[in-house]
């Protein structure tokens, strides 16, 4: 019998719409999914057109992706400022000179791992600045008490982070290709798959991706992408924000170069203690989308700044909202790194050829400023200079020989007589 499309619980109207035969069809059974999740037939007792007596399969996918809306692919950046031109903005940094080739940055991949409250900011703004590729790695799901942080909407609750992500983030740009994996890195088997997609996951399928970002909440983490890149020698950004959600960092990691995040362990770790203890169970960390935000915000500049070779890239900078300090230094190596992959690219690096020095051009003599002088002016010396005068000389008082104590003495008796 003929029903009504029913919509998927917890689900905003409008924004989900279903997909397949089962959504369409017509015929004489009735389905039976009451649905919860997003393979359902809606609230309640709404019911799906489906054929036959067997239970409707019903696929929910977001209206934007079905429906075509927003808009098409570009094939070329271009620079013409029209108001239908979503890269008019980002190519007059070339104009200006700040960026010598902003186009290239559809030739550059980068993987997040960590689509949390500051990967998912950064993957919006590399996605906006028209990245060529992002490789997505998270194992969680949107929950409503995610709701006072940026990017995720009320009604993807319940969807994982990577489908949620990949969903909006095609919405905004469908130039910009996508690969998503809802797995856990620290597992063995996702190991090796983590590997695999650094080592390969560049545009072409067979290149290393350019970067990796380090957007986690766990030492297991941290410490699992370190591992994977000082063993493939490959740059990545590691990022953080405080428990108290008023500080933030991030940290440039070139093996070899900088010290590893093994090299300078938290305080727990290096004092020998249970590095559970790092976060702690029970506590519920604040979070402020503002912090969020900034450090994403310092994370997606780094990475332009380092793929587009523009400005300077520093090897650690934080962010103090309650001083509003911003500081920034370097991090050498430990050379007694526990990691071996880290003590043999710290040798690799001394080992390197020493880049040439330019040479320096030879001094020119400074260009006549008014070559024309069409004024006919002259700067002579004078010869009526006037003497400066001297000045004053302070008259110097006789005291004979007497202090000034005694003299003050002498001065109170006078003045009382």
């Amino acid at each position: 019998g003929k029903g009504k499309k029913g919509q998927a619980k917890g689900g905003e109207k409008g924004y989900w719409v279903p997909v397949g035969e089962a959504a369409e069809s017509q015929g004489k059974g009735k389905g039976k999914d009451k649905g919860k999740g997003k393979e359902s037939s809606g609230k309640g007792k709404e019911k799906v057109k489906s054929k036959g007596k067997g239970k409707a399969k019903v696929e929910w996918r977001p209206k934007v992706e079905v429906e075509g809306l927003g808009r098409k692919k570009i094939a070329e950046m271009s620079m013409e400022v029209r108001d239908d031109n979503p890269y008019s903005r980002l190519m007059a940094l070339k104009r200006m000179g700040v960026v010598e080739n902003y186009e290239k940055i559809r030739t550059f991949s980068v993987l997040i791992v960590g689509i949390g409250g500051v990967g998912s900011v950064v993957a919006e703004m590399l996605t906006r600045c028209g990245i060529g590729k992002l490789l997505l790695f998270d194992y969680d799901k949107v929950e409503l008490a995610n709701m006072n942080r940026l990017f995720y909407r009320p009604e993807q609750s319940g969807m994982s982070k990577v489908d949620a992500s990949l969903a909006t983030l095609k919405s905004i740009n469908p130039d910009v290709e996508f690969e998503a994996y809802n797995r856990n890195i620290t597992t063995n088997e996702n190991y090796e798959h983590l590997l695999g997609r650094i080592k390969n996951g560049g545009m072409d399928c067979k290149s290393p991706v350019d970067l990796v970002l380090a957007c986690v909440d766990n030492y297991a983490a941290r410490m699992t992408i370190n591992q994977a890149c000082n063993e493939l020698d490959q740059t990545w950004m590691e990022s953080g924000v405080s428990e108290n959600a008023v500080s933030g960092h991030i940290q440039t990691m070139i093996p070899g170069r900088y010290a590893c995040f093994e090299c300078a362990p938290p305080m727990v770790v290096a004092a020998g203690e249970d590095e559970s203890k790092i976060k702690r169970e029970g506590v519920c960390a604040a979070s402020l989308p503002t912090t969020m935000g900034i450090t994403a915000g310092f994370l997606a500049q780094a990475t332009l700044k380092h793929l587009l070779k523009f400005g300077t890239v520093s090897n650690f900078l934080g962010y103090d909202a309650l001083g509003d300090f911003f500081p920034t230094y370097a991090m050498a190596p430990n050379p007694d790194c526990g990691s071996n992959q880290c003590r043999k690219r710290q040798q690799e690096w001394k080992d390197r050829p020493k880049e040439a020095e330019p040479e320096k051009k030879a001094e020119e003599a400074p260009a006549e400023l008014h070559p024309d002088n069409e004024w006919g002016i002259c700067v002579e010396e004078s010869t009526d200079a006037v003497a400066t005068p001297e000045p004053p000389k302070e008259p110097k008082v006789d005291t004979k020989g007497t202090s000034v104590a005694d003299l003050m003495a002498s001065f109170k008796k006078l003045t009382s007589g």
